[in-house]
């Protein structure tokens, strides 16, 4: 039984939403694109070749009866919406509620795309499960936990929930709100460029077409609701071997600084998300690895794009998009 006819995507011009746009019109789902911006999701849509399946819907996340009348007749909720570093101890939660509420209106599904804070340092070096212990001590890892327990809360008795945590992503659709994202862009325009962290230690990233296919995977499958799932990438990889194929993919090697707790806090006086980061730092020193084990147990094969193809296709998109707006 096919479980997805129409979804809606909240937060659908991100790195995260494009993706799973994209990947649910290629499963011939009707889907809609909800965002603030009108010009950005008709961007979105001329990206994508404005197929067919595809409306476009504006409105507020943070206003539960938006999501509640864009996501008529929608299956499924996708919940890729996210707020900037800086805003979410204020924010994260009340846009939350917001979209379960309407879930809860609507008596539909909804999946959360999410990322790892909540399970906070790891225990030792094996993979992590989704039943890893969830100590965090960020401030941003509490919030997320806070998010987790308000999204599976028996008060939505109507919605039925799963959330999907991804480690740092990369992909042709990343923007610069992603921590490789920035890097990326700098490297394929010629231009130095700043990696966040150690460049040394090698750590987990996923290819976000990758994601897409797996999120959408789960949210298909009825026996995935009610449940944290694990969206692992094709293994680790360090800065360096990043960097370096990013240069070869781009034919340009312009100088690349590993950026630490001191130069953040600096550039944080300019630009707010920048200064919180720095909690995050352990994840660069100690990185977490997903184990994918319950993925494959329910889905099968994990798609796993060689970092090689995922970051010369990503750089190559770039470079395209870059020469495209001169």
């Amino acid at each position: 039984m096919n479980m997805l006819n129409k979804a809606v995507v909240l937060g659908a011009t991100g790195g995260t939403g494009t993706v799973i746009i994209a990947e649910l019109l290629k499963r011939g789902v009707e889907t809609v694109a909800f965002g603030r911006s009108m010009p950005k999701l008709t961007q979105l849509a001329a990206g994508l070749g404005n197929p067919a399946g595809l409306t476009l819907k504006t409105g507020d996340v943070f206003n539960a009866d938006d999501v509640f009348k864009a996501a008529q007749g929608a299956d499924v909720i996708f919940h890729s919406a996210s707020v900037p570093y800086h805003e979410m101890s204020t924010k994260l939660l009340p846009m939350g509620i917001a979209v379960m509420e309407a879930a809860n209106r609507l008596g539909t599904r909804v999946v959360a795309v999410d990322g790892i804070y909540p399970y906070g340092r790891r225990v030792d070096e094996q993979p992590v499960h989704e039943d890893h212990p969830k100590n965090p001590h960020t401030k941003k890892g509490k919030v997320k936990l806070e998010f987790e327990r308000m999204f599976f809360s028996p008060r939505w008795s109507k919605a039925k929930g799963l959330i999907v945590r991804l480690p740092d992503y990369y992909g042709p659709t990343a923007n610069e709100a992603s921590y490789l994202g920035s890097t990326l862009e700098a490297i394929a325009a010629g231009k130095p460029a700043m990696f966040i962290g150690n460049m040394t230690v090698a750590r987990e990233y996923v290819y976000l077409p990758d994601a897409a296919v797996m999120i959408v995977e789960l949210a298909g499958r009825e026996e995935a609701y009610g449940q944290n799932w694990n969206i692992p990438g094709a293994g680790v990889i360090s800065g360096k071997e990043i960097v370096r194929l990013a240069r070869e993919a781009s034919g340009k090697s312009k100088p690349v600084i590993p950026v630490g707790a001191a130069g953040l806090s600096l550039l944080g006086l300019f630009l707010p998300v920048m200064k919180e980061i720095v909690e995050m730092l352990y994840l660069t020193k100690e990185p977490l690895v997903l184990s994918g084990d319950k993925y494959k147990q329910l889905a099968g094969k994990i798609p796993a794009t060689p970092f090689e193809q995922g970051i010369r296709d990503t750089i190559r998109s770039i470079m395209d998009r870059q020469a495209k707006s001169l």
